[in-house]
This record gives structure tokens, C-alpha cells and sequence, in this order.
């Protein structure tokens, strides 16, 4: 398994994060990584998503149905998007109370035959930027909404 993680602070309460993480209808307004989603925000729920491919041509998407697998209200959220032996993904959300707000932990789990290719400078190089651009319109999001 490789993993893609980075951190932020978001000055704002968890509780204001996690409506802004939780709200994808509203993806497509904010979101440069997944830029567009649509579901129920529940335990176990599907959600249709559309998301750049960080390994592929520049603006090529990928649209997928993943499941939540981890919906804990303020402190993590998490789907996971499977194609058999080709790859397994979780995309991860973890929120923690900080003295300034919120600490953001946010990433990805990936497995499977075309994760293998990836070295540990491509996902630095390609996808790292991506989460990190994720974290930065997320803090905003936030901040604008109130």
C-alpha cells in the first residue's frame, strides 16, 4: 500500500469543516481535486464522484462510485472506490479540535496493480499538490461559509 498525507490548519471549529466535507452537492463550487459529487452523506452511503487523475493527462477525469467507509460526525470521513486488482482507494478526511481551529489530516490509501507503478517521487511530484490545493480551497470554503 502507498500513501499520499498532508496537514493543514483551518481556522474554523470541526464542526464547520465537516459541514463543508459533508455537503457534495456543493463540491463542483470548491473542490480543484474532486470537482464534482453527489450522494447521501451517511454511514456506508454511495457517492458519485468526479475527480482529476493526477496520473493522467492534464484535466482528465475519472468518475467512479465510491462507498463511504468511514463517516464519523467532526472527526473522520473516508470513501473508499474499488476496481478489481487494478486498484483499491481510500480517500481520507481526519479532523481534530486545535487551539487555532481544526488540524486537518487529509489523504489517500492506494493499492492494487496500478498503484504499484507509481514511485514515491511521482506521487510527491503529481498527486501531493492536489491534496494540498484540496486543504487550501477547503479553508476557504469554510471561512466563506461562515
Amino acid at each position: 500500500m502507498k500513501q499520499i498525507r498532508t496537514e493543514a490548519v483551518i481556522s474554523a471549529p470541526p464542526a464547520k469543516v465537516w459541514a463543508v466535507l459533508t455537503d457534495f452537492g456543493r463540491y463542483h463550487e470548491w473542490n480543484p481535486l474532486n470537482i464534482a459529487a453527489e450522494g447521501e452523506a451517511q454511514a456506508g452511503g454511495k457517492i458519485r464522484t468526479t475527480f482529476l487523475n493526477p496520473a493522467g493527462k492534464p484535466g482528465a477525469t475519472i468518475t467512479q462510485t465510491v462507498r463511504l467507509t468511514r463517516f464519523e460526525p467532526y472527526t473522520a470521513l473516508a470513501w473508499t472506490g474499488i476496481v478489481p486488482l487494478l486498484f483499491h482507494g481510500t480517500h481520507l478526511f481526519l479532523l481534530e479540535p486545535a487551539p487555532e481551529g481544526t488540524k486537518l489530516i487529509h489523504g489517500e490509501n492506494i493499492s492494487g496493480l496500478i498503484a504499484m507503478t507509481f514511485s514515491a517521487e511521482q506521487l510527491e511530484r503529481d498527486f501531493r499538490p492536489h491534496y494540498v490545493a484540496v486543504n487550501e480551497a477547503l479553508a476557504k470554503r469554510v471561512a466563506a461559509v461562515g
